[in-house]
């Protein structure tokens, strides 16, 4: 085999090797994190999030506050706020997805949750927030720990999301 062909081979096992093993950036981009969110907003008439920095800013300050022990623990800050974590491959649309289906557990009629959490889902479709920034951050236990802040915040109490 010559030199070039070895080094073609060479290069083609590091790429190969890098996908298994390094986590991609597949599924945890700007628009991953929007996606799920405005589907969801646009089943029930209400327009599309956009991603803010200065949110998602905070977002990641937060989310690295958190590396040490990755509880989720709400930040108390000026913002609505989701939390997930995962093991593995945990990505941030597979948190968005966890909101999302809370859907099911959402009774509009009632403003209520029956039979589980639906707050996050809530959130994720409340009318008035329209900026949104996440960040997904390794913890030091090696799981992932995944936050979505919303301005202005959402959830007001006697109050419905769409």
């Amino acid at each position: 085999m010559t030199a070039s062909k070895m080094s073609m081979l060479f290069l083609m096992i590091c790429v190969f090797g890098l996908a298994l093993f390094e986590p991609s950036h597949a599924q945890n981009t700007q628009q991953d994190y929007l996606n799920g969110r405005n589907v969801a907003r646009k089943q029930v008439d209400v327009t599309n999030i956009t991603w803010d920095t200065t949110v998602a800013t905070y977002a990641l300050n937060y989310a690295n506050s958190r590396k040490g022990d990755c509880n989720l623990v709400h930040s108390n800050g000026a913002y609505g706020e989701n939390l997930a974590k995962g093991t593995g491959s945990f990505s941030g649309k597979a948190a968005v997805d966890l909101w999302v289906a809370e859907k099911s557990k959402y009774n509009y009629t009632s403003n209520s949750c029956v039979g589980g959490e639906c707050r996050h889902y809530t959130q994720v479709v409340w009318r008035y927030s329209v900026r949104v920034g996440c960040a997904r951050v390794k913890c030091d236990n090696g799981w992932w720990f995944v936050t979505c802040n919303y301005d202005p915040p959402g959830n007001y109490v006697n109050e419905t999301p769409y």
